[in-house]
Order: C-alpha cells, then structure tokens, then sequence
C-alpha cells in the first residue's frame, strides 16, 4: 500500500473537492478540474483532507490508491499554482510563434507547421524558448509532448525541439580518412 495515499491530502483555501458517483471534482482560483475514479477506489473528502483508500484488498485495488492519491494531489496543485513546461528550439531556420489559438513552426521541413493549442493552455512563443502553461498537469505535459514529436532533438548536432533541462547524449560524426 502507499505510503504517500495512508496520509490525508490538505486541502488549501478557496479550494473545493467534490466527490459525486464515479468522479471527483476540484474548484480554485485558476479553474477546476474533474476526473472519473476507478471502481476499486474510493476518495472521502473530511475535516482533515482527502482520503483515498481501497475497496476491497486485491493487489490491482492497493495499486490505484497511490495513483489516484497523486491524481488528486496533482489536481489540487493545478487549481491553486498551475503548472508550466519549457521548450527550447536549436538548429539554423527553426523557429516558431503564436498566433491566436494556433502554434506556427518552421522546423526545416518543406512545408510549415501549425498546431492547435487546446483550451485551457497559454502558450508564450521567445526567441528560443517556448512556454506552456495551464492549470491541468496532464494537457500541459500531453501539448508538450506533442510539439516536441515534431522534431525530436537529434544525436550528432543536438537540433531540434527539446525540454528544458534535457540532456541530449551526443554521439561522435564520421572520421576523416
């Protein structure tokens, strides 16, 4: 069982969870959020916090409880401070800007391409560094995820689109005979 589910999660000010049949829900300052739960999982919202624990003792039910535990958590985070990712573009050409709701590449290749941006996510377009923001972990992380399949960085020279922090494994070109 997890440790990190045994333990109440806090709920903050102007936040409120509601648990109605087969989903929860969470309001804040920045928006709410709403996901279905497992039928082996069960959240109870109390004094001290939200509870999620198993219905029964199968191994699968002992499982959830952690995941669904940091679902809620990650909601609760969302709501209250959102959440943001950063992209940084490298190589000769490849840039990018926002206009509107669509997401405008030049990534080398012999067309450009435009990407929707979903609702919910701001999207701030620098020189070399893209920043997306927004109060649901999981779009952020799924939008970013997207844009940088586009042009995955490559080994020899490191161009492309990559995440901020991410270390690019370099691989040595041919030899000169």
């Amino acid at each position: 069982m997890s440790r990190l589910a045994k333990r109440p999660i806090a709920i903050p000010a102007k936040t409120e969870i509601t648990v109605s049949g087969s989903s929860v829900m969470v309001k804040g300052p920045k928006g709410s959020l709403q996901k279905p739960i497992h039928r082996l999982v069960t959240i109870a919202v109390g004094a001290e916090g939200v509870q999620v624990s198993p219905k029964g003792e199968s191994l699968q039910s002992r499982a959830l409880i952690g995941t669904y535990a940091s679902h809620v958590r990650n909601m609760i985070n969302g709501v209250n401070s959102g959440f943001s990712k950063k992209l940084i573009i490298e190589g000769v050409g490849f840039k990018w800007d926002v206009q509107g709701k669509t997401l405008n590449l030049a990534l080398g290749f012999s067309h450009p391409v435009t990407m929707a941006i979903p609702e919910g996510l701001t999207v701030k377009a620098d020189k070399g560094a893209l920043t997306i923001e927004g109060f649901d972990k999981e779009a952020v992380g799924q939008f970013a995820a997207n844009v940088r399949a586009l042009k995955k960085p490559e080994p020899y020279k490191g161009k492309g689109i990559r995440y901020e922090g991410e270390v690019i494994r370099r691989k040595q070109g041919k030899k000169a005979a």
